[in-house]
């Protein structure tokens, strides 16, 4: 029996890039190419596209809104951002709107892009028999009808951040609040936490490298980035090796975290309801240096990991 061959939509506005991916992947891959985004989002209503990689920067339709469309279209599709721009308001738009699993950045590493949609494209042909529309549709039943004690932890020294977490959530979730990073890995490891929404710096401490690691371990887990921050460098590795749900901006607008949360709960139940779709959120180990992470917290890490196998 012959191997099922991943399909691959590669999509940019200029052509000697699309010519390059093509003479890369085309043994390996089917692969389609085009320059128009309306036609990519037409192959993706006519066939089963396993993985799409698009530029952000196009003349007819920008990458977010092509990644935006194509989630819609075809959710099982993994959807990588490929581009030669460091656009914050794009970073930021490709995980929430395009909930992308890879930030690639031009001009590409021939090894790393091909190892990157080689890993795509494996859990693509996994993902590609699920339903479409079943999942969310259960998902959102769940999330509605459920009373399992769900947990929300909040990481910010911040009080107002939890004070308007709570405001949303009201009585439906536990929600949670730890103001250093000892406090929220201990209600990690003892509590049924669906959602993390983090600060990146504690006590003036970066701390995405802990929210990475958790990632690592425990793909279930949906994280949230709230933070005034803006180092495009720091989200492209959240996005890589973090696989972060949302990215919100500080100070934050009430209605928009209100429906980054129903999304992350949603999402959460859908995973639960369907285990593979977790293997969106396999991460991409670091590059350089490992994570420095405390053996404090690895303790913590592994506690979590028990509790969720036992």
């Amino acid at each position: 029996m012959t191997e099922q061959k991943a399909t691959l939509l590669f999509v940019d506005d200029e052509e000697r890039i699309l010519r390059s991916l093509k003479m890369l992947f085309r043994f390996d891959y089917k692969v389609h190419v085009t320059t128009d985004g309306n036609e990519a989002l037409e192959i993706l209503k006519r066939e089963t596209v396993h993985v799409l990689v698009s530029d952000q920067r196009m003349p007819i339709m920008t990458g977010v809104e092509l990644l935006r469309q194509a989630r819609d279209i075809s959710p099982n599709t993994m959807r990588l951002l490929l581009t030669g721009y460091s656009d914050l308001t794009a970073i930021v738009g490709s995980v929430n709107e395009g909930e992308i699993f890879r930030y690639i950045n031009k001009p590409w590493d021939t090894d790393e892009i091909q190892l990157t949609l080689r890993n795509a494209a494996e859990i693509g042909l996994q993902l590609a028999s699920l339903d479409k529309s079943a999942n969310t549709q259960a998902a959102i039943k769940k999330a509605d009808t459920s009373r399992e004690q769900l947990g929300l932890l909040v990481i910010d020294e911040d009080p107002s951040t939890y004070e308007i977490v709570r405001e949303i959530i009201g009585e439906k979730y536990l929600v949670r609040w730890g103001t250093t990073l000892n406090d929220a890995f201990t209600i990690l490891s003892e509590e049924n936490i669906a959602v993390v929404i983090s600060e990146v710096r504690i006590a003036n401490e970066d701390i995405t490298a802990p929210l990475k690691t958790l990632k690592q371990y425990h793909p279930n887990i949906l994280t949230m980035v709230l933070t005034s921050f803006q180092d495009t460098r720091a989200l492209i590795e959240l996005i890589n090796q973090g696989q972060i749900y949302r990215f919100l901006p500080k100070p934050v607008l009430k209605g928009m975290l209100e429906k980054s949360i129903q999304a992350s709960i949603r999402h959460y139940h859908a995973m639960r309801e369907t285990p593979q779709l977790a293997q969106r959120y396999v991460v991409e180990k670091p590059q350089k240096e490992p994570l420095k992470i405390s053996e404090t917290i690895l303790g913590y890490i592994r506690k979590i990991r028990s509790k969720i196998q036992g």
